[in-house]
């Protein structure tokens, strides 16, 4: 039976690795030898003690325990009551009280090795697209393309993103005076825009380093958006933004925080005043390339908005679901 038990979950766990979301604009033919990984050509990325931490992880580690706790607690040391210490009018009490065939504790485990099974999957993508693309030469931190990239997996995998062709990311760990904007075609693996982007005014000044979900803030909300429809409001063309990251920037709508075009963001503005200008908490966009990139992103893209916060990144249940 455990033998069985273990093809099936190896079965199982092949099915979810090769129909995984993520691979929807991949295929194990983009890979060095057919592989997702190539031993000579591995390298180190950010994360390779995140399928450590993922595996040691104390919220699966007690669903594991508590898994088996209830488990045994169906099966005490001894699974039937004997029936000669009972009058004769509660044995068949007795037999209804017999303890159920105790189900195998390792179901738990299993799950979970399946769960760092793809997110190594998940990593390994990102690693090789990364460097493929040398995102690296443009700037770009490789912690925030990995943490993009796995939350753009998970909402692929719920169904929450319609334009699975582009992911865009802005890297808020680089100053404001970085082109942190980074516009990705997935599927042919291009940069197809890299620019400029304001942060909150409350914010900070040339660096973001304080954020926020609350309406009156002023501030720029990390995580995940799922862009939606376009128009015209006074910044000119804009395009609403649904924050779909719980406690940390689902108040998008609320907020009105909007990919929109704005003349503080700008060379000349730089130029003129050391750095760029700060919004009202939306990811603002030099007029110059807006309505381009709002165009190519619009309508059910995936948006992710990065710092290395840890309170956010241990804590975001979409990088983390």
């Amino acid at each position: 039976m455990r033998v069985f038990t273990n093809l099936l979950f190896k079965v199982t766990l092949s099915s979810m690795v090769l129909t995984a979301p993520a691979m929807t604009s991949l295929s194990y033919n983009d890979y060095p030898n057919g592989k997702l990984t190539d031993k000579a050509t591995a390298r180190s990325f950010y994360t390779s003690a995140v399928i450590r931490n993922y595996i040691d992880h104390p919220v699966l580690e007690a669903r594991a325990i508590n898994a088996s706790a209830n488990v045994s607690a169906l099966a005490p040391a001894s699974t039937s009551i004997p029936v000669t210490t009972l009058a004769p009018v509660t044995v068949v009490a007795a037999m209804k009280l017999r303890a159920p065939e105790p189900m195998p504790a390792p179901r738990a485990t299993e799950r979970v090795s399946a769960k760092a099974a793809e997110l190594r999957m998940v990593i390994n993508q990102a690693s090789y697209i990364y460097a493929s693309m040398d995102l690296n030469a443009q700037g770009l931190d490789p912690k925030a393309f990995e943490y993009a990239w796995r939350g753009y997996h998970n909402l692929v995998k719920k169904g929450l993103i319609r334009k699975r062709s582009v992911l865009s990311i802005c890297d808020f760990s680089q100053s404001s005076r970085e082109k942190r904007m980074y516009v990705i075609d997935v599927q042919h693996r291009k940069l197809l825009y890299r620019t400029y982007v304001a942060h909150g005014q409350n914010s900070g000044d040339e660096y973001a380093t304080s954020f926020s979900n609350d309406p009156d803030s002023y501030k720029s909300s990390l995580g995940f958006y799922v862009t939606m429809r376009t128009y015209v409001g006074h910044n000119g063309l804009s395009l609403k933004l649904n924050g779909v990251d719980p406690g940390y920037n689902d108040m998008a709508l609320k907020r009105q925080i909007v990919l929109h075009g704005s003349t503080y963001v700008s060379d000349r503005y730089m130029k003129d005043f050391g750095e760029l200008g700060t919004s009202l908490g939306c990811p603002a966009l030099p007029t110059a390339v807006s309505g381009e990139i709002i165009h190519v992103v619009k309508g059910g893209s995936c948006l992710f908005i990065y710092h290395p916060t840890p309170q956010y990144l241990d804590n975001s249940t979409v990088i983390n679901g």
